[in-house]
Parts: C-alpha cells; structure tokens; sequence
C-alpha cells in the first residue's frame, strides 16, 4: 500500500511500471541499462473516491490519455531504484494535489468609492494628455 494522505492509500497493484532505457548523456551505460521508470495510473479503475479522480485528471492535464491513464516519466537519475522512487513520488504529489478541494469563490464588486477614484485618476490623466497636445502648437 502506499500512503497518500492520512485517510487515502493505494494499493501498489494499480500501478504498473515499465523500465525502459533513458535517452541522453550517459556513455555506455546508457545503451545497456534501462533505467528509466515509465508509471502507468489508470485513474478510472483505482480506488480513489470520484471527486478526487476528476480533480486528479484536471491536474494531471497532458499526462493523461484517452482511456484515462496517468503516465509519469522519470529519468532523472542514473539509477533505476531513485527513478522508481522518483516516480512514485510524483504520483503521490499529483494525487495529495487532488484531494485538497479548491476554494469557493465568492464574487465580489468594485465599491462605489473604488469606481469613483478609478474615473477621478482617468479623467486627470486625460486632462494631463489634452494639456500636451494644445501647448504644441507654439
């Protein structure tokens, strides 16, 4: 199980993981080792509460495919271990990301002094660029 949050986990069976190799500087080791960790989430079929699937699929944006599986790439290291760790901890922040609910916003007016001062400041600005152009003419 891997721990989410306090009240969330997931079972390690919803994920699976390929090790492909990793593209880049590297020298030999590159070619022969596949380090790097490609994690597959199939949001759609895990266990997650809804709410926090759609929020996670908002988030996620172009990690997502069509049939709903997150993907994460990890390459950054040299190592297969940390890029599987790496990984892992993405998906963690991705889905701890998820469960927060956003705020409500609550819509709001300019107050009547707000649009006052607002028109006072255009009006004198306009007043300063009318002055410009009539002293021009000397």
């Amino acid at each position: 199980m891997i721990q989410i949050t306090d009240t969330l986990a997931i079972d390690d069976r919803e994920i699976e993981e390929r090790f492909v190799r990793a593209s880049g500087p590297g020298g030999q080791n590159v070619n022969k080792v596949s380090t790097a960790v490609q994690l597959r989430f199939d949001v759609n079929a895990s266990s997650i509460p809804n709410e926090v699937k759609t929020r996670l699929m908002t988030i996620a944006g172009s990690r997502m495919t069509t049939e709903g599986v997150l993907v994460i790439d990890a390459r950054e290291h040299r190592t297969q271990l940390q890029n599987r760790e790496a990984a892992r901890a993405r998906l963690i922040e991705f889905i701890a990301r998820a469960t927060r609910k956003p705020k409500n916003r609550r819509a709001t007016k300019p107050s009547k002094q707000a649009k006052e001062k607002r028109l006072v400041s255009k009006k004198r600005r306009g007043q300063i660029k009318a002055a410009r152009k009539a002293g021009g003419d000397e």
